[in-house]
């Protein structure tokens, strides 16, 4: 059975640094016998699907292929459409009334414990809130990303010890799951 999946590839080109050109991506990912191969922007998002492997098997492949090829280490989560659209189909927050840049999405490599966030004080940062899903965490941060103390307060090694976490504007979310749709 064949199956659309997204990689999403954390911290590449930003700032100049790790670059990974979207050409070169989409050869690698086609060169591991891929087909379908498509990438959306150039922040680390790929579309490709696959006859073989699970998402841990495809990403950690993708990890070495990257990293054999480029030299340096990236992480990578990869998820199939159906994940990415319970993702969208289970946003707490009103994603339809709001910004892109207000709504994003963390995914994690793996479920995430719940007390990993009891210690951070969700009132002390309203109007920005969360909430968590399953190896997602919905952030709402009304003047975007940037200038989010939460987002701050989320990223610390507590929440993310022994995880990969990669996070995405609400556009982007909804443009996987099209762009996943078989």
């Amino acid at each position: 059975m064949v199956t659309t999946y997204a990689a999403l590839l954390r911290g590449i080109n930003v700032g100049g640094s790790r670059k990974v050109p979207m050409a070169e991506l989409r050869t690698l990912l086609e060169g591991l016998g891929h087909t379908g191969v498509r990438t959306y922007l150039q922040s680390g998002q790929a579309v490709f699907t696959a006859a073989r492997g699970d998402e841990e098997s495809l990403a950690a492949e993708l990890t070495g292929a990257v990293e054999d090829r480029f030299g340096f280490h990236v992480d990578v989560i990869v998820r199939d459409h159906a994940y990415l659209r319970a993702v969208v189909d289970a946003c707490p927050f009103p994603a339809d009334r709001l910004e892109g840049r207000q709504l994003h999405a963390t995914y994690f490599s793996a479920p995430v414990d719940p007390e990993r966030l009891a210690g951070i004080d969700a009132e002390a940062h309203r109007p920005e809130e969360f909430r968590l899903g399953d190896r997602v965490l919905y952030l709402y941060v009304p003047d975007g990303l940037g200038r989010s103390k939460l987002a701050e307060q989320l990223a610390r090694p507590r929440v993310t010890r022994d995880l990969i976490a990669t996070t995405r504007n609400w556009n982007t979310v909804v443009k996987l799951v099209e762009l996943t749709r078989a």
